[in-house]
Parts: structure tokens; sequence; C-alpha cells
């Protein structure tokens, strides 16, 4: 007799695939079906995204076969585990805090939060008022998480004021960080290192390379301009940080997760206090959406639902995310780290093998440059690719309107051609004018690009990637796969270690043998 989730999967399987021409054509509902805002604050505060999986094929059997497969895979109780605190992260037996950081979770970890991120707001303001000395740069040293998180809000959040200029280097390659020096004056420059354990070996050499930095050019006290960001105080305090320098972010906070956290110090001094709390609120309109909804109405799910149905029934193995909104450009790079280190596992939480596929390969970049680099292959190769847009109603410019009208008009005509399809030639018959149609995408429109927005859509695909690991049975919280390699190269700096015969030359040809 089959399990539950084989039993739904079977069913979800079995569905008719129909084109996208078809369900709009069967359902004249389907949009208002398959649409939905969530939205949050009033006044000039408030705001929303509608998120508008119509053009997938997401149909009701499917929906109500996925529905089956959530509550089979435990998908309520999975839910209540994670945003109460307990050990939802069992192979490093801990939880997973990161919602508490905007206040949903267990009481003591909320209040926790609340004290540590006023004391980051103490440290943000008194940097502002001049209590460091006179602060127009920032250096953030960080890696992963620690820098993926900052760089994105940063980018997207201070194109029109930024109060410190942030430069985010996470590359152990020098150039990176020489670019970081050759903008910033070391007389007027603060240094961030942000490592959860401050053992980060790319970071913490960073760190030192900076700190010499400073000394080789006239500060006299480097290490009095260094901002610890860690879950390791004592680390920071024994590396030379003081203590009132240190501002410390809890130990269930996963480095992925943690732009809530005092990693989002960066943020806070580049656009003051209130933006910062702003990103906050928009995660948490989230939150409270993802907590209290059940079902296919619950957006963060139904994304989730759509996603294993491409990977799984239709054997999709990538999925693209284009932002039409330059803000957003480093977008694609933060859900890459988000979705491929949090689902990309082969076992289940009990240890056994996933059955199908996992995550899917995360790519994508900015519109309208992508449409004249990668749409190509989206129209007419031969992979399937969902793809998801996301453009915002108000434009972030002052420039003529045409600019943000011609802008929207191209997001919104690409998915039509995307699903439509046809032939461009003259006569309707040559094959290399030829589009296939019927390609699937989902759009995130939002009212307006604010730190309230972007906290949302952050907070939707955290709350996405761990719907997708629910119904797939792993955990996404812990990161094994990224140690072995991080360990054969510690290997290679230790010397005495023999490798396979092409590391071997290479190190010999390197000068490293």
């Amino acid at each position: 007799m089959s399990d539950p989730v084989t039993t739904a999967w079977k069913s979800i399987e079995a569905e008719e695939k129909q084109t996208l021409e078809a369900l709009f054509d069967e359902d004249k509902a389907r949009v208002e079906r398959l649409s939905q805002r969530i939205e949050w604050g009033e006044g000039e505060t408030s705001g929303g995204i509608l998120f508008d999986w119509s053009k997938t094929h997401l149909t009701p059997a499917i929906l109500d076969g996925f529905e089956e497969l959530a509550d089979a895979a435990g998908f309520a109780a999975a839910r209540e585990k994670l945003l109460s605190g307990a050990k939802i992260n069992v192979t490093e037996g801990r939880a997973a805090e990161h919602t508490a950081q905007r206040g949903t979770g267990a009481d003591a970890s909320v209040e926790e939060a609340q004290a540590l991120l006023a004391r980051m707001n103490m440290l943000v303001e008194a940097i502002h008022d001049g209590a460091l000395g006179k602060v127009k740069h920032l250096i953030h040293i960080g890696i992963g998480g620690s820098a993926l998180g900052p760089a994105l809000a940063v980018d997207a959040l201070t194109r029109d004021l930024t109060l410190v200029d942030v430069h985010v280097v996470s590359n152990i390659d020098g150039v990176a960080l020489e670019q970081a020096f050759a903008a910033c004056d070391p007389a007027t420059t603060l240094i961030a290192v942000a490592s959860k354990t401050f053992t980060t070996i790319e970071t913490m050499t960073n760190a030192h390379s900076a700190l010499k930095w400073l000394g080789d050019n006239g500060v006299d006290d480097p290490g009095g301009r260094v901002i610890a960001l860690t879950a390791n105080p004592e680390k920071a305090v024994e590396f030379g940080v003081d203590e009132t320098r240190v501002l410390p972010f809890m130990e269930t906070v996963g480095g992925r997760y943690s732009l809530w956290s005092s990693i989002g110090f960066p943020v806070a001094l580049a656009t003051g206090w209130d933006e910062f709390e702003a990103m906050l609120a928009g995660a948490q309109a989230i939150d409270r959406h993802f907590a209290e909804t059940d079902g296919r109405a619950n957006l963060p799910l139904r994304a989730a639902f759509a996603d294993q149905y491409y990977t799984r029934v239709r054997g999709c193995q990538t999925r693209a995310v284009f932002a039409y909104d330059e803000r957003l450009g480093l977008f694609p790079d933060y859900l890459q780290q988000l979705e491929m280190e949090s689902n990309g596992k082969r076992v289940q939480v009990n240890g056994s093998p996933v059955e199908g596929p996992t995550a899917p390969i995360t790519w994508g970049g900015v519109g309208t440059d992508a449409q004249h680099a990668v749409f190509q292959l989206l129209h007419q190769g031969t992979h399937l690719v969902p793809v998801d847009f996301i453009a915002s109603i108000a434009p972030g410019d002052e420039l003529d309107p045409a600019h943000h009208r011609i802008l929207l008009t191209n997001c919104f005509a690409q998915g039509a051609a995307l699903m439509a399809g046809g032939n461009m030639a003259a006569d309707g018959k040559d094959p290399a004018r030829a589009f296939p149609g019927d390609r699937p995408s989902a759009t995130m429109l939002c009212d307006d690009l604010d730190a309230a927005t972007l906290g949302a859509l952050i907070a939707f695909h955290e709350h996405r990637t761990f719907a997708n690991a629910v119904l797939m049975g792993i955990n996404p919280f812990d990161q094994f796969g990224v140690e072995l390699g991080k360990k054969m190269a510690k290997d290679i700096e230790g010397g005495g270690e023999e490798f396979d015969a092409s590391t071997q030359s290479l190190l010999e040809r390197a000068g490293l043998g």
C-alpha cells in the first residue's frame, strides 16, 4: 500500500497536461483565481505586491493534489515548528529563527532579537552623530549570506540617498578588496567584519588586509575602526574589537537568512534606521500571511507547488528570475544562494534518498538587458524554463515617463509571448521564426520598490524555499555541501596531502605543489 506522499504525487502526475491557452479558454476567472495581493501599512507607509501565477500550468485538480501532498508531508506542523522556535534544523540540532528578528517567533527569541537590534540601532545612530569621528565610507567584509544580503539591500535602497558609502567585499581575490580601497578614504572609513563564527578564512584574511591598509595609510588605531557582526562575540573581542563595537546575533540565525540581524548593519548605516525598520516590517507582513493562510491561498506555498510541478512533472532543471528594475540587479544572485544552498540536497531529513529532483538551478538577470542575451533560449530553445518576472508600477527614476513605460510593456510582453508563441514570418510558415509558446511564467508586480517591498520580496522567497523543502522532506537549514571543498583547500594549504594526478599537476603548474 502506497504512503500518502506517494499517493499524492501519483495523483498530481496523472493529471492531463493542458496548454496555457486551453487553461485560459476554459476558465474565464483564471486570473482572479491565481492572482493575489499581499498588502501592508497604511497611508504613506502602505504598499503591496500582486503575485500572478495564472500563466503557469497549475489547475484546480493539480492544486488539490498538491494540497494533499502538503498535508501528507506535514507542512502545517513544520511551519509551526519554524515559527515557534522549535529545533527544525535537525541535523545541527537547533532552531531557524530568522523570522524572530522581525517579530515572529518564540516570545523569548523575539525579545532577544529586539534587544540586539536596539543595540545595533544605538551604534548606528552614534556613528551618524559623529561618535567615531567623520565616517564617509564602510567596507563590509563577509561571504555568502553575510555579504549577499547586505549587497542586495544596499544596492537597491541607496540609489537616491546614501548616508554612508558602503562597499561589500566577499571574494578572497585581492582585486575585490583593492577596488574597495581605491574608492575609500582611510581616514573616514570603517570596517565591518561579518562572520557568524569569526573564523571564516576568506573573511578573516580580508579583515587582516583591511586593517593593514588602514595602518599603512596613517590611521593610528586601525582596530578602533572595526565593527564586528557575529554570533561569536568572544572571538571578535579576541580578534581585538572593542566589545562596544561588537554587534552579536543569535546562533539560531543562519547565514543566508541573517540580513534581518546585525548582518544588516551596513544597510542601516547607509540608509538610516527607519529604512531598515521598514524592511523588517515588509518581511513581517509576509510572515503573517505565511503563518495565517492555508492551502493554495498561501502564496509562498502556492509558488512551491508550481516549483515542484515543473521540476518533477515537467522535468525542468532550471528556473529563471528577471527583475525589470535596475535596483534589483543583485536579486538573482541572492536567490541563487538562498534556494540552491538551502534545497540542493540529496537526502531527506530521515537520511533516506530524496525521490526525484530537488532544487532547480536558479539563474536570471535584469530586463531589458536579458531580452537581448538569454531570451532567445527561453522562447525558441529546447529547454522548458519557468520564468519569474518582478517589476514595480512606480518608477525608480525621474526621467521621461517613456523609460518606465517601455520597461513595463517589455516585461508584460515577454510573459505574453512566452505563453502565446506564434510565427513571425509573413506567411506564418518559416520554422526559424516559429515560437512554440506554452512556456510558463509568474509575475510579482510591486506597487513601488521601497524598503518594505524589498523586505517582503526576500521574506516571500525565504518561505517559498522552506515550503519547497517540506514538500521534498529535506532540511533547508544546513549546508554541509560547502564544506568538503573548503577542507581540501585547507589540506592543500597545509601541505603533505596527495591528490589526484590532475590536481597535483595544476598545483605544480601554479607553483603550489
